[in-house]
């Protein structure tokens, strides 16, 4: 069946776009990956292609495979733009869809259940497969198995990602792997458009990461009370438990926070975007109507509040998109793929930190509509999230990397091996919150930090929350730089005090030297563990390769000083 829509009534193509369809049309393979940035427009080059091979006679029908509910809704109003009619509503039990389809839209999970009735229909007919987002695909071996099952004789497979990598070594079916020398499997796409590609031709906003620090205390179910300084150098557990206390409802941190994200989006209405809006990302359900609460109580708005397993959570994203209001405070719903434009101030108030989960979040603000709208994330100062957001604009792939043995140095064994202990224990146990605050430690913009520490509700802090709107990238390094340099001329007297307070400290012991060394080169140790996953020792090992020496504990002065100077360098 031949879509309705003429040629000429089709959406226009993207440069992007067109390049791409270029590379599809002229190789003619059956395997195809797409990985463009979120908001780049994936799913209309996808549908370009659907009317294509509908149109020639390459194809009698089309299959499309998305992650969720809410997306196969949304996949079927933007086929019917290419006058392709794809059924949202298809189960497993109907086994055949109606003759006036072109195809249907699937879930992951749907596949995964009974891939033997996709088998046949993919037999029936000449079929093109888009999988969207396919890395869910490597979600659950059900699901990967169940699409290499499905879809193993489709005519065409088309591949779509924003996020083309995992936190896991699970393969991704029907996507290529490259073998690198050192071992490790890396994707291979066949059109790749990233994320600072379509901020320089101005298909995406730039995005502002507002980073709040600030005190955590709280009590660890050993009875103890510790207090800390949010986004320090700590273990991985006191990170994890300091991070826990700033998004628990019941400290202030997170309500100070709230609290500057609504005036930052205020902001934004009355410069430009009127009908900008906020999303605040929770952790479970329970935080989600409790940052609901506090919303109203701080700001005197009531927010959509969506959850996972609600029922009519499609419908009120949809509503949500289309109107006015301000703000939605959502658990998972509002993921990839998920398409609301307007949202351009952001509350990452979860502790999930993936690569994967962090560039889905963010991918909700970076949509574009015209050209000087820029968004607003504000997350907790803590490292692994830092990390995330200075390194936005890194492409990446999926790596599947090669098993080797661990580091087996005694030293570095012992410590790893306390450092699980510690988070076994703390992590393991209840914690109950006794006070936090928050403050603007830094804004990050295009992998740069600007700004010193200030408090919330401050002066300093409306100077960053009241930029314009409507501004380009240029114009925003520009005021953050104006922002920064009058922050340090008014802070100069003061710390030209602590300097001189400093200087007129006696010197250290080269003991004292020693040891302040490798309590500074543990921390940094310690926060590249927190953002790669990597061990304690394979690190330590890394940079003793890389430098040489013996073991921390017997290591030089100097050499204790090279190991730092190489791992700020990676």
């Amino acid at each position: 069946m031949i879509p309705a829509a003429p040629p000429e009534s089709l959406p226009s193509l993207r440069v992007w776009q067109r390049k791409a369809m270029v590379a599809y049309h002229r190789g003619q393979q059956r395997d195809f990956m797409a990985v463009a940035t979120p908001g780049a427009g994936k799913t209309t080059f996808a549908l370009r292609i659907a009317y294509d091979l509908l149109a020639d006679g390459t194809v009698d029908t089309v299959t499309v495979v998305c992650p969720t509910e809410h997306l196969k809704v949304q996949w079927s109003g933007a086929a019917a733009r290419f006058g392709i009619q794809l059924d949202p509503a298809f189960r497993n039990s109907d086994v055949h869809s109606a003759a006036d389809y072109h195809g249907v839209v699937l879930t992951y999970a749907q596949i995964g259940a009974d891939p033997a009735v996709h088998k046949r229909r993919t037999l029936a007919r000449r079929t093109l497969v888009i999988l969207d987002e396919i890395h869910h695909a490597g979600d659950a071996r059900s699901w990967g198995d169940g699409v290499k099952t499905a879809f193993e004789e489709a005519e065409r497979r088309l591949a779509l990602t924003g996020t083309p990598f995992r936190s896991d070594d699970n393969p991704i079916p029907f996507v290529e792997y490259e073998l690198y020398d050192d071992g490790a499997k890396r994707s291979k796409a066949d059109a790749v458009y990233g994320y600072r590609d379509a901020l320089a031709d101005g298909v995406v906003r730039p995005v502002m990461f507002m980073a709040y620090s600030g005190q955590a205390k709280w009590r660890s179910s050993a009875g103890d009370e510790l207090a800390v300084r949010l986004g320090e150098p700590l273990t991985k557990d006191l990170t994890s438990q300091a991070w826990r206390t700033a998004l628990d409802p019941a400290g202030e941190w997170i309500s100070q926070v709230i609290r500057a994200a609504d005036r930052r989006l205020a902001s934004l209405r009355a410069a430009g975007i009127p009908d900008a809006a906020g999303l605040i990302i929770a952790s479970d359900q329970n935080s989600a109507r409790a940052y609901a609460g506090i919303l109203k109580r701080v700001t005197g708005k009531s927010a959509t509040i969506v959850l996972s397993d609600d029922s009519g959570s499609s419908e009120r994203i949809a509503k949500f998109a289309v109107s006015d209001e301000e703000w939605m405070v959502a658990v998972r719903m509002v993921s990839e793929g998920v398409d609301i434009p307007r949202l351009a101030v952001g509350v990452y108030a979860t502790n999930a930190h993936t690569p994967l989960y962090f560039a889905q979040a963010i991918g909700r603000f970076v949509r574009s509509r015209r050209t000087g709208e820029t968004a607003s994330v504000f997350l907790p100062s803590v490292i692994p999230l830092l990390s995330l957001a200075e390194n936005l604009e890194q492409d990446r792939d999926h790596v599947i990397k090669p098993k080797s043995a661990e580091d087996q140095d005694p030293e570095l064994l012992l410590e790893q091996a306390q450092r699980v202990l510690n988070e076994g224990t703390e992590l393991g146990g209840q914690r109950e919150t006794l006070e936090s605050s928050a403050e603007l430690d830094q804004v990050i913009f295009d992998g740069g930090s600007f700004g010193l520490p200030v408090q919330a509700g401050s002066h300093e802090e409306q100077e960053y929350l009241g930029l314009p709107g409507l501004l380009t990238p240029e114009q925003i390094h520009l005021l953050l730089q104006k922002r920064q340099r009058e922050q340090m001329s008014k802070q100069g007297g003061a710390r030209t005090e602590v300097a001189e307070r400093q200087a007129a400290e006696p010197p250290m012991t080269n003991a004292q030297r020693r040891l302040k060394l490798r309590k500074q080169l543990n921390a940094l140790v310690g926060a590249r563990s927190f953002s790669t996953n990597e061990p304690h020792g394979k690190i330590h090992a890394m940079l003793r390769s890389k430098c040489g020496g013996p073991p921390s504990a017997q290591a030089t002065i100097e050499q204790l000083e090279e190991r730092i100077a190489a791992i700020r360098s990676w």
